[in-house]
């Protein structure tokens, strides 16, 4: 008799494994980045690390269409926003989609890492591997472009974050109304234990990751601003 296969259980050896596959993946992409030998070099690797990261989301996406539902085939998670925009970041190395990237890839993207709210089967279902890839190779893709190539983010780049995630939090909220769905749970919680839990009730809850997002985004961008003002004086 075929037996069951095991759910997913957050800290278990699946997940662990996983983290210290994106571990090894980080140092990877930095080591790349940083041996790049020329500019030409570095475009080459970063618009394939582009094509990568949108033919990966291109084929989940589609994979997730069948059969296509109301609540799952939406491309409204901030999944999906920050796959396209890392993807194009990569590609063009362009101001406002790096800033996305880096705001919403090593804060948000990195909180699915720590508490996934995924609920399948274990190693090897398609979700599960599919969860993961996506969301480790999105991180990736920050680091690589932050601590590889040497990109930075400032206040224009803040404000640029706000801004995006703000209108987001909207859209999706007013269409989540609408369909009766919970995109990006912003209408609520996920049914998994997650860090919000620990964040008060709906909508409290919103209030407070708006809070902690900006303190914490302002927390990231200070000290490249910081280091920026004070290289020149360094050099001279």
């Amino acid at each position: 008799m075929p037996s069951t296969q095991q759910e997913f259980s957050a800290y278990g050896l699946s997940h662990w494994i996983a983290l210290a596959v994106f571990a090894a993946g980080a140092v990877l992409v930095v080591r790349i980045g940083r041996k790049h030998q020329s500019a030409s070099t570095a475009r080459r690797f970063s618009r394939s690390f582009g094509v990568a990261t949108i033919v990966l989301y291109s084929t989940i996406y589609v994979v997730a269409l069948i059969p296509p539902t109301i609540g799952r085939s939406v491309p409204l998670r901030l999944t999906d926003l920050a796959s396209l925009v890392s993807a194009y970041a990569l590609w063009s190395h362009r101001t406002w989609a790096y800033a996305l990237t880096y705001y919403w890839c090593l804060t948000l993207s990195t909180q699915a890492l720590v508490s996934p709210a995924l609920h399948s089967p274990d190693f090897p279902d398609q979700e599960f591997l599919a969860f993961w890839a996506i969301h480790l190779i999105v991180v990736w893709a920050a680091i690589y472009l932050t601590w590889g190539i040497g990109m930075r983010p400032d206040w224009r780049s803040y404000r640029t974050a706000v801004v995006a995630t703000v209108a987001w939090v909207v859209a999706t909220f007013a269409f989540n109304a609408l369909a009766d769905t919970n995109y990006g749970f912003v209408n609520a919680k996920p049914e998994t234990p997650s860090l919000l839990d620990a964040l008060g009730p709906w909508p409290w809850y919103l209030c407070t990751v708006a809070i902690l997002l900006l303190a914490v985004w302002a927390l990231m961008t200070w000290p490249w601003v910081r280091a920026a003002r004070s290289s020149p004086h360094r050099g001279g």
